[in-house]
């Protein structure tokens, strides 16, 4: 089997992994994933795709991540996963369809507007 490449995407956060046979160890940004990302909660997110097939320890990954903040990266690096093992086999989709790995979160932050204090909260308004 070749490497399988694909991208995962999580509101400014970008993941560039590379999908190949081997025994589970996962590499973010030349680190161990543990080290990467601390919070037990966050490598729940990344292996959850594995785990909903059944496949730990038999693929490794290797992850470029780029943009964003942890838990953003970590739901990008969860995407591409899912993405690539997808792309390994059809058959993987429906369980991680529905888990909703494959769907590409759209929610961004919006932007500050002029004239008002954050994006939608506005200065107090005085009639005298």
């Amino acid at each position: 089997m070749e490497k399988i490449n694909t991208v995962g995407r999580r509101k400014s956060a970008i993941a560039r992994i590379y999908l190949s046979e081997g025994d589970g160890k996962i590499t973010v940004n030349h680190r161990e994933f543990k080290e990467y990302f601390p919070s037990d909660i966050l490598q729940n997110i990344v292996v959850s795709p594995f785990k909903t097939l059944q496949l730990e320890n038999k693929y490794d990954v290797k992850a470029i991540l780029d943009g964003g903040g942890i838990r953003g990266q970590a739901e990008s690096l969860r995407h591409a996963i899912s993405r690539a093992l997808v792309k390994l086999n059809e058959q993987n989709r429906p369980p991680l369809k529905a888990k909703g790995f494959l769907t590409r979160d759209p929610r961004e932050v919006e932007r500050k507007k002029s004239g008002q204090k954050k994006a939608r909260k506005r200065f107090q308004f005085s009639k005298r």
